[in-house]
Parts: structure tokens; sequence; C-alpha cells
């Protein structure tokens, strides 16, 4: 009896300590990506090329993580290079005086199965606000060379007029409202 005990002991402490610690966006296989509707009737899609992003958890799951994330502004690409630029420019990110996006989270809960809402604070272009993110927790798992990995993603909306990013301020041309959809492979460090 007392072997079956510590046999469960042991198991129960091994599957407490899998997964927790800190974990960094993998950058092969993550990808933060946009699309926005434009003049009414279409899509503009996009992603950032360059980012980083950093998980710390003390269970195997999301509950009570830290996030930080941050993502190069120069990186933006639409597919269209004169687009592009035109998005670093002063018109709409002002890349030269503002290079990035950053979230840090203030708090994480579970809702249901594996999804929770994180909260936390959005900084772009000198603004910072409060949002919510739903996230869904992909699970964890080992890569071939053995290495734990983590997989998280999420979708949410930003109104861009909420961080000064005026251009066509009507939403007319550009809407004002851009879908964000978030992919991270996460490698245990």
């Amino acid at each position: 009896m007392k072997k079956v005990f510590l046999s469960f002991l042991f198991a129960l402490l091994s599957v407490a300590t899998f997964a927790q610690g800190t974990w960094e966006a993998d950058p092969m296989h993550s990808s933060i990506n946009f699309n926005i509707k434009h003049m009414g009737i279409s899509f503009v899609q996009g992603r950032f090329d360059k980012f980083d992003g950093r998980v710390v958890n003390s269970a195997a799951n999301l509950d009570n993580a830290d996030f930080n994330f941050a993502v190069s502004v120069r990186t933006i690409n639409t597919g269209v290079e004169m687009r592009d630029k035109h998005l670093v420019s002063e018109e709409f990110f002002d890349a030269a005086k503002y290079p990035a996006i950053e979230f840090k989270s203030t708090s994480i809960t579970k809702d249901k199965n594996n999804s929770y809402i994180l909260k936390g604070k959005l900084s772009m272009k000198g603004v910072e606000k409060e949002i919510s993110v739903p996230v869904t927790f992909g699970g964890i798992t080992k890569n071939r060379e053995g290495k734990e990995i983590m997989g998280i993603q999420a979708k949410f909306t930003v109104n861009r007029l909420d961080y000064g990013i005026k251009y066509d301020p009507s939403g007319a041309g550009i809407a004002k409202d851009v879908e964000v959809n978030v992919y991270f492979e996460l490698i245990k460090q």
C-alpha cells in the first residue's frame, strides 16, 4: 500500500511540475495576422513578421499565467510594398516614433473547456488601453527534439481610432475595427 501511495504521489508531483515555467514564442510556428474591411465590400489582410512573446505559468495550463508580447511595427506585411510603407508612416502607425505594439497581461480567468479570458494593457502609438481577449489553450506536448511546447490562439477586434490611427476617421474607406488573429506555439525555456 505504501508503494502505491508513493507512486501516486510521485505521479501527481510530476504532472504538477510538467509544463510550469517560462515559454518563448517560436517564430517559425507562430503568427500575428489581421484583416480590415476596405471600402465596405472587401478585406485587406496582413501580418507582422517580427514579434516576441513570453508566457510564464505555474500550472500545466494557463491558470494565473503572465503574458508579455511585443510586435515590431516596421515588419507589417500586407503583400503590397507601397501600402506597407504608408502604414508605417505618421498617417498610420508612425513607426519612427512608436516602433512597437505591446501587450502586458493583468489577469486571466478560465472560461470553459480550454478557453480563457485574458485581460491586459495593449499599447499602440502612445496609447494604452485595457482589453479583454478570448484565448484558446491548445495544450502542451513535446516536439521532435523533446522540448516542451505550448499552443495558444486568440481572436479579437481593436478599434484603430482608439489608438490614434485616425486616417479616414469616417471608416468609409478603411474600417474602424481591425480583426486580429494570433497563433502562438511557445517553447519552454
